[in-house]
C-alpha cells in the first residue's frame, strides 16, 4: 500500500474543494500529456527530495521511503504525483509538502482531499 501526493506550479487554491478540482485537472492533463519534460520549478523540488531520500534503486535508496523511482519519472510539466510507502508516509509526506511550501509549490494530498501544509 502505498500514500500518494500531487504537487504542482500555480497559485494555491482558496480551498481543499478547488484544490481537488485543480488536482483532477492536472492529472487529466498530464495523461493526455504523459512525455512533457518537467519544467525547472518541478525538476529543481524533485532534485531537493532526492537530497534528504535517494530514489530507489539507487545507492542509499534502499532506505528510501518513496514508492517507485525514479522520482523524476513521476513529473509532467508542472505537476508530480508520487508515492511514498505506507510505514513511512507520515514523515516523508511532511517533509515533502513543507519543501513544496518552501519552493512556491502546491501541495495536495488526494487521500484526503486537502492541500497541505
Amino acid at each position: 500500500m502505498t500514500y500518494d501526493l500531487a504537487v504542482w506550479e500555480g497559485q494555491r487554491p482558496a480551498s481543499n474543494a478547488a484544490g481537488l478540482e485543480e488536482y483532477l485537472r492536472l492529472i487529466e492533463w498530464s495523461e493526455e500529456e504523459d512525455g512533457t519534460p518537467p519544467t525547472p520549478a518541478i525538476a529543481h523540488y524533485v532534485e531537493a527530495l532526492l537530497a534528504r531520500w535517494p530514489d530507489i534503486g539507487e545507492p542509499g535508496g534502499e532506505d528510501s521511503p518513496w514508492g517507485d523511482g525514479p522520482m523524476l519519472n513521476n513529473a509532467i510539466g508542472s505537476i508530480i504525483y508520487f508515492s511514498m510507502v505506507w510505514s513511512r508516509a507520515d514523515e516523508a509526506s511532511a517533509f515533502a509538502s513543507d519543501l513544496a511550501a518552501q519552493h512556491g509549490l502546491v501541495c495536495f494530498d488526494p487521500q484526503w482531499e486537502t492541500l497541505r501544509p
